[in-house]
């Protein structure tokens, strides 16, 4: 009896997609809670995934947004979303969300995110978040702020995918 051939690792995902059009890579593996009875993966779960990676690249920039939080200053809410599914994710897949920054104004942020496995890309999407400030017992839009604003890159633009 042959042993089982090895899943991916982590590595694996390193050469795609394209390093240069995106601000940030995070692997996800594909577990059976990500999944429907068939193993393909719940449509839901990909602004999951996408939640993950942008949270992963806020910490690797330094931003606790759990510290933002709890100190009173405010919170990134998603405002708007927009998917589109080009082929589906199964079971013990290995793959790569991409967050690129797209727009950059002074109380929201725009991304371009896609869900690779391997060289191939599964799902594409744009994500709008603002920023809210603690006001009463609710949150109110504000403007983000300026120490935030330092940390974020340039935007980068590309004509084959500005939208998906």
């Amino acid at each position: 009896m042959s042993p089982p051939s090895a899943l991916p690792t982590t590595a694996a995902i390193a050469a795609a997609p394209e390093p240069d059009r995106w601000h940030f890579r995070h692997p996800v593996r594909i577990y059976w809670e990500d999944t429907d009875a068939g193993g393909i993966v719940f449509y839901g779960n990909y602004l999951k995934f996408m939640e993950r990676a942008r949270s992963e690249w806020l910490s690797a920039l330094g931003l606790s947004q759990e510290h933002l939080r709890s100190a009173g200053q405010g919170m990134f809410v998603v405002g708007e979303t927009q998917l589109r599914y080009l082929k589906p994710a199964r079971l013990d897949d290995l793959l790569t969300v991409t967050v690129r920054l797209v727009e950059l104004g002074r109380a929201t942020i725009a991304f371009q995110q896609e869900v690779w496995r391997g060289d191939t890309v599964l799902t594409q999407g744009r994500v709008r978040i603002g920023w809210v400030e603690p006001f009463e017992d609710h949150f109110k839009p504000g403007r983000i702020p300026a120490q935030i604003l330092a940390l974020l890159p340039t935007p980068i633009q590309t004509p084959e995918v500005d939208r998906p």
